[in-house]
């Protein structure tokens, strides 16, 4: 076994055996600011019971990954810590009905965002600590029962210099400063039962804003006329404080404490509600009680798109659904991950439509970028059930994917209009009231919304959350002289798991759309029920034929949706002028599918882009199309052809920068979009000179530090710019942000020997933090054949080493991110002959028993490079 592991069934047998009382942990950073310092003081004192009944002596084991362990003392007795301390575990033997654990260890100071994360600021010098667990980190910080369903109250104390800000899940209860050492001790109040995962601590001389919520509850509450008040913080660092729009974060953290205390009916349990957004963060966000952290890149320091503070307020809002969804009530094990990660996904997007000025947008931004994630993966040979089997940590972390989060998001959304809204919140208010502070599975979050429904959601559990894979769905049009004589919708579902037909329940709208004054406007809709093979779609017969038809108008369901023939030649004629802006979004999603199976060309969909992206009023969506354009050009573009496409895309692009809106989100996109399209051709060289310069810029438009390095890529990738410039660029406004943008442009430079020591510094060395390791990834991997080809055979020899050596973070960054995805199709050569995705199918075949986490990422990635190679194929037809 791993350092990385833990399996369900040794997680099962401890909880049968134990019930965790408290926790005492006590963290010692007074060192941190020195970077010779590795590691930290560490001592945890555990209360348990254990069940003594059985006929032999009980014994258990805390988890803990540190840099070692001085002393473990067990009801009064020190034990032997050669004896019963591994890698990964403390064995505690000969336990009693009551029991007393004290660890002192030392912990490891991290830079792969796993533990407690140390990062010093390359604007000032100041150093910064945060702690990221999720799914099972915490052991990397203290000594514990790392599973989601030993739940304890926690007290944390924490020694840190004095001058910086220190705060947890609860509020600061003692704070003493100790003569003579320049530090202070904090003691936090205790926490209620929650979780190892979801403890937390932040240390660093961090800006805090702070601010206050309070509420009253309504009439129909059943808290009426209590009052609710809640203290808030939110915190960054210093360097950054100038950009930190504090007062827009406390708006919506407002918006959604009223909203959710409304919807859920429990009022927030967790004392205060404190937001922190941290350096070299690996997730969006996490949802620790009274103290949420958040990636520190929601914080804008050049000009930002409206798009983006949207994903900020949708994050805030996922993550404080999760109070609810996740930390009052908690999974039991991983493979119920969804009760958590899918109702806040839901409920985060419903929160920014209902309480915010996004409105509708928020579901639009969920059907572009969101279900677009979904799909994808759901297509993946990884695929999975939304409530999944996950016999193991690895497994656990592996599965924080868009089936989990989207995919389970649009299940819950297509429930949501099954059972209805009111039905779906009464369910949910009996479920937190049923089970707060405790563990849960499916079946007890299926009993209060079927309960509330009046319905046995059994049935649709089965096809909806216990089956894998995606509905395709397609209208079948029959007609005489332009009217319907027949219309029906067809489903083909097949679970890729068992090879079984998966036919599922679908309520949706089918939207008829015809031309209209210079615009497809929905001219009529039938709601229905889609089930089985074949659904006749009623009162359709003698309508005429739409110019275009849309299964699942209205986005209610989750299925990947085809158009027929007369609707897919509308759609690439006029689909930027259909009047709705969700619907826009889904004949563009439907497009996108078609690409990526290979039924569209990619020219075709191209075209269909350069069309009628310019102007598009939903950025979202924008940002999307132009994403999609860009990965359809450098993947599924016939490589013979891709020369004049690009060309013809930077013309494109170019003029729909020159026609955009001066200062407006649409300028910004195409303007990062051209910066993007030229790393792989010169044609952009002497604009990007230009804008650098200030010379030639568009009205309007801020060349400022994010767009100037996104121009020195392109320039580098080009070898149209110099080390000593880009270091230069860097020296002249040094931030963590340019400094990880500076590692992208100097690996992109195409120089073999340069290329060679990028490699070698990711793969080989362990110097580089986890986003340092990104950038330096995302850099490398921008250049022809003749720089990349002789890094494939490498790849394969060092991917298992690793596995093996590095952290899980760290090790799926370099498998996924080296993994060789970039190829173009031979004429004449099939897909699955190329040498690749042979050289794939060989290391798959000769490592069967390699770890299954690295063996997915191994598959996804081939099966990723497939469908690239079969799009270039179908190019071609």
């Amino acid at each position: 076994m791993s350092n990385h592991n833990l399996l369900r069934s040794e997680a099962a047998a401890r909880k049968a055996l134990i019930e965790v009382h408290h926790y005492d942990v006590d963290l010692d950073l007074g060192r941190a600011g020195d970077p010779t310092v590795p590691g930290f003081p560490s001592r945890t004192t555990i209360t348990f019971a254990a069940d003594t009944s059985g006929p032999t002596t009980a014994g258990t084991f805390l988890d803990f990954i540190g840099l070692g362990v001085e002393s473990v003392v067990l009801n009064g007795t020190s034990l032997d810590v050669a004896d019963v301390v591994d890698a990964q575990r403390i064995h505690l033997p000969c336990l009693e009905a009551e029991n007393v654990v004290v660890v002192n260890a030392t912990a490891a100071y991290s830079s792969s965002g796993e533990g407690l994360h140390r990062f010093v600021d390359p604007a000032d010098g100041q150093t910064y600590t945060y702690t990221q667990y999720e799914p099972a980190d915490a052991r990397r910080v203290f000594a514990n029962f790392e599973q989601p369903d030993l739940k304890a109250p926690f007290t944390f104390t924490v020694t840190a210099p004095t001058g910086w800000k220190v705060a947890s899940n609860q509020s600061v209860a003692e704070r003493d400063e100790l003569a003579g050492t320049g530090n202070t001790r904090w003691v936090f109040d205790p926490t209620l039962p929650i979780s190892t995962y979801i403890t937390t601590v932040l240390a660093g001389p961090y800006f805090m804003a702070e601010d206050h919520f309070s509420m009253v509850f309504g009439s129909a509450s059943a808290h009426h006329g209590e009052t609710l008040d809640i203290p808030l913080a939110a915190y960054c660092r210093a360097s950054l404080a100038p950009h930190f729009d504090a007062d827009e974060v406390f708006k919506v953290t407002k918006a959604g404490l009223e909203y959710f205390n409304a919807l859920f009916d429990f009022p927030y349990p967790f004392g205060k509600y404190d937001q922190a957004f941290v350096p070299e963060y690996n997730l969006g966000a996490m949802e620790n009680p009274g103290l949420v952290t958040f990636t520190e890149s929601y914080l804008h320091a050049s000009r930002a798109t409206d798009t983006a503070y949207q994903q900020r307020a949708n994050t805030i809002m996922h993550e404080m659904a999760h109070m609810w969804f996740g930390d009052l009530v908690t999974m039991t094990w991983w493979d119920d991950l969804w009760l958590k990660e899918s109702f806040a996904d839901f409920m985060g997007h419903l929160a920014v439509a209902e309480a915010t000025g996004w409105g509708e947008k928020s579901w639009t931004l969920f059907a572009s970028r969101r279900k677009a994630w979904a799909y994808t993966q759901d297509q993946l040979p990884t695929t999975h059930p939304i409530v999944a089997d996950i016999p193991d940590l690895e497994a656990a972390k592996a599965n924080f994917d868009g089936i989990t989060y989207a995919k389970g998001a649009s299940v819950l959304k297509q429930l949501v209009a099954y059972v209805g809204k009111d039905a779906f919140i009464a369910g949910a208010r009996g479920y937190f009231g049923a089970h707060q502070y405790s563990n849960t599975t499916l079946n007890d979050l299926l009993l209060p919304l079927g309960e509330a429904s009046g319905r046995d959601l059994g049935d649709w559990a089965r096809k909806w959350l216990q089956t894998s894979g995606m509905s395709v769905l397609r209208p079948i049009v029959e007609a005489v002289d332009g009217t319907i004589t027949s219309l029906s919708i067809r489903q083909e579902a097949v679970d890729p798991i068992t090879g079984r037909p998966a036919l599922r329940p679908h309520r949706l709208d089918l939207g008829f759309f015809t031309h209209e004054a210079g615009a497809l406007v929905r001219s009529h809709s039938v709601a229905l029920d889609v089930a089985g093979e074949v659904t006749q779609v009623p009162g359709a017969t003698g309508l005429p034929v739409p110019d275009l038809l849309l299964v699942n108008d209205g986005d209610h369901s989750y299925a990947k949706v085809r158009l027929d023939a007369g609707s897919l030649t509308t759609a690439l004629a006029a689909v930027g002028t259909i009047a709705d802006p969700l619907s826009r979004s889904l004949v563009w999603s439907a497009l996108w599918n078609a690409t990526r199976d290979a039924l569209l060309p990619a020219a075709s969909y191209l075209d269909a882009v350069l069309e009628h992206a310019g102007g598009e009023p939903d950025i979202a969506v924008l940002q999307t199309l132009a994403d999609n354009a860009l990965h359809t050009l450098g993947h599924y573009c016939a490589p013979e052809d891709r020369p004049a496409v690009q060309e013809r895309l930077i013309a494109g692009v170019a003029g729909h920068l020159a026609a955009a809106a001066p200062g407006g989100d649409e300028q910004l996109i195409w303007a990062r979009s051209l910066a993007e399209l030229g790393r792989g051709s010169d044609a952009v060289v002497h604009y990007s000179r230009s804008l650098l310069a200030g010379k030639d810029v568009p009205e309007g438009l801020s060349v400022d530090g994010s767009l100037r390095w996104l121009l020195w890529q392109q320039l580098a990738a080009r070898g149209a710019a110099s080390q000593a410039e880009l270091d230069a660029e860097l020296a002249a406004n040094t931030t963590a942000e340019y400094r990880a943008s500076h590692c992208t442009a100097v690996a992109a430079l195409p120089d073999a020997a340069l290329k060679l020591a990028r490699w070698h510094e990711g793969v080989d060395g362990e110097t580089l933090s986890n986003e340092l390791l990104g950038a330096t990834i995302a850099g490398f991997t921008v250049g022809g054949r003749e720089l990349l080809d002789p890094f494939i055979e490498p790849y394969f020899e060092a991917i298992e080493r690793v596995w093996n050596k590095r952290s899980l973070e760290i090790a799926g960054r370099i498998v996924r991110g080296l993994f060789p995805l970039r190829q173009d199709l031979k004429p004449g050569t099939l897909p699955a002959e190329h040498p690749v995705v042979l050289r794939t199918d060989a290391w798959l075949d000769q490592h069967t028993v390699a770890a299954r986490g690295l063996r997915r990422i191994v598959l996804e990635q081939r099966d990723q490079l497939l469908r690239s190679l079969s799009a270039q194929a179908g190019s071609r037809r």
